[in-house]
This record gives C-alpha cells, sequence and structure tokens, in this order.
C-alpha cells in the first residue's frame, strides 16, 4: 500500500515522512520494503517477530482502560536508527535471517490468541508499527469486528496517508517525542522532528487517544529549556490533559557509555510538565511518581506498583472527593475487571 511507480522501474514510498524512492533491488530507510521491478512489497507481512500479553500501563498508556491486558505483536524492523534503542536487537538492521527466524502468524490468528488471552486490545508494538502497516491494518480491522481495541505505539513518523486509513481502527496511541530540537533527531535519530509534531496534532484532531513519552537522556535532552518546550507544546497543542510519560534512561545499544538519568532530573522534568499546565505527569522505568491525581482537588485516584494496579477509585471517569471528570478513555465499572461495557472520553 502507499506508493508510487516513478521512472526507471523506481518507486516512492508514502508510508513514512522519509518517503524514500527507491530503486528496483532496494529497500528503504527501515529495509522492510523493497521494489521489485516497479512494486514496492513489504517483507514483513504475517512475521510476528514478538508476542506478548501486557498491561496496558506498560506500553505506557495509564488514561486507556487501565489495568486492561493488550495482546502485544511487533514485526522486524525500523524507520528510525535511535542511539539509544531499547528494542535495537528486533528494530534496527534487519537482515533476511532476522524475517525467516520470525514465527509466521496471520491477522485472525492473532486476534484469535488476543481473545484466547482474555486480552481486550492489540498493541502494535516493541518495534515501530508504521513500518509493518499493512500486517497492523488488516489485524486491526478483525480486531474491530472482535469488539478488541487498537493501540500504536510509535515513533509518529507516519504519514497523513496513513492515519486517514487507521482512523476507523486506530483507538489509542503513545508516541514517542523524543527530544525538542532538530539537531537531536536529525544526529541521533535519522529523522526530523517537525513529522513527528505534524502526527501528534494530526491524531489529535482525528480523535485518537494519545499519551506522550519522552526518555530523559543525559546530556542530550534533559535541559529545562527544552523540558518547558515539550511541555508547552504538549499543552497548548494537544491539551493540557494530555499525559506526558517521562521515562528514565539506562545505556543501551550505542549509548553504553552514558549514565542512567538520575531520579532528580525526572523529578525536575515533572515540575516542569505540572508548572506549563499539563495536569498529567507520569516518571517512568522508577517505582516512583506512576499514581494518578485529581488536578483539581489532588486526591490520589489510582495507585499503581509498577505496572500494578493496587487502587483504582475512579468512578465513571470522575473523581469521588471533588466530581471533577478525569481525562481518559474509561472501563465502566473501574474495577479492574476488564469490562469495555462503556467508554467514557473526555
Amino acid at each position: 500500500m502507499l506508493f508510487e511507480r516513478l521512472d526507471n522501474k523506481r518507486v516512492r514510498c508514502f508510508l513514512c515522512a522519509h518517503r524514500c524512492v527507491i530503486a528496483h533491488g532496494k529497500r528503504g530507510v527501515c529495509l522492510v520494503r523493497e521494489n521489485r521491478n516497479g512494486v514496492l512489497y513489504t517483507l514483513s507481512y504475517g512475521r510476528a517477530i514478538s508476542q506478548h500479553v501486557d498491561p496496558i500501563e506498560k506500553k505506557p498508556l495509564f488514561h486507556f482502560f487501565p489495568g486492561m491486558m493488550t495482546y502485544s505483536i511487533a514485526t522486524a524492523g525500523c524507520n528510525f536508527r535511535c542511539f539509544w534503542c531499547q528494542n535495537w536487537q528486533i528494530s534496527q538492521v534487519p537482515q533476511d535471517k532476522d524475517l525467516t527466524l520470525s514465527r509466521p502468524t496471520s491477522p485472525n490468528q492473532i486476534v484469535n490468541w488476543a481473545e484466547e488471552t482474555k486480552s481486550r486490545s492489540i498493541a502494535y508494538t516493541y518495534t515501530e508499527p508504521t513500518v509493518f502497516f499493512e500486517y497492523a491494518f488488516d489485524t486491526s480491522r478483525l480486531a474491530h469486528k472482535a469488539g478488541l481495541k487498537n493501540i500504536f505505539v510509535t515513533n509518529g513518523y507516519m504519514t497523513a496517508d496513513v492515519l486517514e486509513m487507521l482512523q476507523e481502527y486506530l483507538d489509542a496511541a503513545n508516541v514517542d517525542l523524543k527530544a525538542f530540537r532538530k539537531e537531536t533527531y536529525r544526529k541521533y535519530v535519522g529523522a526530523r522532528l517537525q513529522s513527528v509534531l505534524d502526527s501528534l496534532i494530526s491524531m489529535k484532531k482525528l480523535g485518537i487517544w494519545i499519551e506522550v513519552t519522552t526518555l530523559l537522556i543525559p546530556e542530550l535532552n534533559d535541559d529545562p529549556d527544552e523540558l518547558h518546550d515539550i511541555a508547552r507544546f504538549i499543552a497548548q497543542e494537544l491539551g493540557a490533559d494530555t499525559p506526558w510519560h517521562i521515562s528514565r534512561f539506562f545505556p543501551s545499544f550505542k549509548m553504553v557509555d552514558r549514565a542512567r538519568t538520575p531520579i532528580e532530573k525526572l523529578k525536575q522534568a515533572r515540575d516542569i510538565g505540572l508548572s506549563e499546565g499539563l495536569n498529567y505527569v507520569y516518571l517512568g522505568n522508577v517505582m516512583d511518581g506512576m499514581n494518578t491525581y485529581c488536578p483539581q482537588c489532588g486526591k490520589k485516584l489510582i495507585h499503581r506498583n509498577g505496572f500494578q494496579i493496587f487502587e483504582n477509585h475512579l468512578k465513571h471517569g470522575y473523581c469521588p472527593s471533588c466530581g471533577a471528570k478525569i481525562a481518559g478513555v474509561w472501563m465502566e465499572n473501574e474495577d479492574n475487571d476488564h469490562n469495555l461495557g462503556g467508554i467514557y472520553l473526555n
């Protein structure tokens, strides 16, 4: 899907903002889409390289059916080259062996397994779901017919064409906003910041529930001015009720020589988010900072320890103490019974 033929058997891909022009016999930046005689083929369709049942909080999504289990899938490949990639073994530079080692799995099988494991959603995650778009698209349509929700955990580099096709089936997304400096995206990611910002704004307009994650990396994107810029963008362009997850960095991939994020830096970033008017700012990869509080009266509404919920005091999406409506998509009965009978979207 989403390509056009050019001269000399070349094609242009419209899947992501790279818009690769690919010669015959070559692949795009993601390395899983190949031009064969002027026709662009996906090499990852039906080749799931990772499948797990996860709590929705692991995505992380804290305001979308908290406590729900989600069936998570991925294929090899990515359109980014992040120096700090946490899943680089399956996302970065896939070779033919990575494709053959994957497990042949049809969209029907994924939906069936999601139902068998009592998952109530399917998350396209671990690598970048945009690069296995056709696979995710076919699965998402079947999932909706079965009453399951669809979630993207994404770098946000898809085109408007992708979002237009997905909007009917994509219920929620956690989008990595890796930095707020063009140079960082260019040097360490191999992409353009503005395309990610455009996707975030488009998702918001399409009514997809959005949460944003920033991995806080020492001396890369932890400058207070940059953090103010990120928080201000979220508040002004996506809304103050958009959850912002600030995650702790641990050395990985090409950044093993950099220290893990100091806890003090995480807390400083959270304070910056709150100072810019965000109502829900969370800390990730740490045990503290994952609870949900009412922004109006301060009552603790959801008590989390890691990815597990110990208390959930929400009443149909409202604070039981002051009656404030809490932004999110909630279960009708907030007792972690995975009842999807009602949706309360603010």
